[in-house]
């Protein structure tokens, strides 16, 4: 069955970074356009990024334009988020997915000094 595991989560600094990794088993990875969303305490599911089968094509929310890097892997079946010059603002449970339905269970990322 199609899985989903987020890892690469933790507390860090303001201005510091984190890489977030997404290992997908079940399907063929290539076929699909992957995405990050996060969720902040108390607010719903806000959309992060998006990327196209290939890398051809990156997405960013304007929130996060600029700081955050999607890249992917298809051959190790892995999805990635960079993020750089975090913010308290980023404090969020980080899911990702795959167009079409399909998520994973989250990893939190926690900005606070």
């Amino acid at each position: 069955q199609v899985q989903l595991v987020e890892s690469g989560g933790g507390l860090v600094q303001p201005g510091g970074s984190l890489r977030l990794s997404c290992a997908a088993s079940g399907f063929t990875v290539s076929n699909y356009e992957m995405n990050w969303v996060r969720q902040a305490p108390g607010k719903g599911l806000e959309w992060v990024s998006d990327i196209a089968t290939t890398g051809g094509w990156k997405r960013y929310a304007d929130s996060v334009k600029g700081r955050f890097t999607i890249s992917r892997d298809n051959a190790k079946n892995t999805l990635y988020l960079q993020m750089d010059s975090l913010k308290p603002d980023d404090t969020a449970v980080y899911y990702c997915g795959r167009s079409g339905g399909g998520r994973g269970q989250g990893t939190q990322v926690t900005v606070s000094s």
